[in-house]
């Protein structure tokens, strides 16, 4: 279990904020050791060629590791973003998505998280890594 097991989902998905709205994110699971989201391919987050935007991912990516880290490090500050790869492996135009966020090292610094997006079918689209560093508090 992570550092904070007692935090309530409904918390954080208020502090997603209206990007995340926009996305159309669903926390299903949250945690410090890991969150789960659900959100669809819909036609308003593709790009011109009628896919899923990479950078949609990206925010994926970054919005699910964000959430995990802040659970993990708590009340001792805030974390932020300070970098996030993420390689694409399917084109979506349609259909559930579930992204899963999983720390790889957690650290007095900085943390590192994984999440890996699949399609309703469990196939792989986009695996992402961010790198979030941890703002003790003054």
């Amino acid at each position: 279990m992570g550092e904070n097991p007692g935090v309530d989902i409904s918390d954080f998905m208020n502090m997603t904020g209206p990007f995340a709205e926009f996305l159309g994110l669903e926390l299903t699971s949250a945690d410090g050791d890991g969150v789960s989201a659900t959100w669809e391919a819909d036609p308003k987050l593709h790009q011109p060629y009628g896919i899923v935007h990479g950078g949609v991912h990206c925010s994926v990516v970054e919005t699910l590791a964000s959430i995990g880290g802040a659970i993990w490090f708590g009340e001792r500050g805030q974390v932020v973003g300070v970098n996030n790869n993420t390689d694409f492996f399917r084109a979506v135009t349609e259909g559930t998505l579930t992204s899963t966020a999983t720390p790889l090292h957690r650290g007095r610094s900085q943390q590192v998280w994984i999440v890996e997006t699949h399609d309703a079918d469990g196939r792989l689209v986009s695996r992402g890594q961010v790198r979030l560093q941890n703002l003790t508090s003054a």
